[in-house]
């Protein structure tokens, strides 16, 4: 399914394995390294419809997107992991799970999207 062109609602979004609200759909992936869960995030974007995104190479690329502070203070104002419109691959913020990747995609033909993506948008 090509969630750029059918993007899943809260009903669908379980066929994913993920949650929806019509906006964002979010899910995880944990593999038993960083390097197996960045490559199923990568799969997981390939089947959807997420092609030719700037991405980074690797997992050790990826890594280095990684906040190096464990000050939780500002990870709630930052974003810990990569993010490139539509898409972020965020690091788990319990360290403990260190190779959990979330994905969230951000639904591109919703009214405000470029607010809400970059949370600009009023609770």
């Amino acid at each position: 399914m090509a969630f750029r062109n059918d993007f899943p609602n809260s009903e669908s979004a379980d066929e994913f394995g993920g949650i929806s609200d019509g906006f964002v759909f979010e899910t995880a992936f944990a593999g038993a390294s960083l390097e197996r869960s960045y490559e199923m995030v990568k799969q997981f974007l390939l089947e959807t419809g997420y092609v030719n995104l700037p991405l980074p190479r690797d997992a050790q690329e990826l890594e280095m997107f990684r906040l190096s502070t464990r000050n939780k203070q500002i990870l709630l104002f930052e974003e810990n992991g990569y993010v490139h419109n539509p898409i972020k691959i965020l690091f788990h913020a319990d360290r403990r799970k260190k190779n959990t990747l979330i994905l969230k995609l951000y639904n591109e033909q919703a009214p405000n999207h470029l607010l809400r993506f970059h949370g600009r948008l009023p609770e």
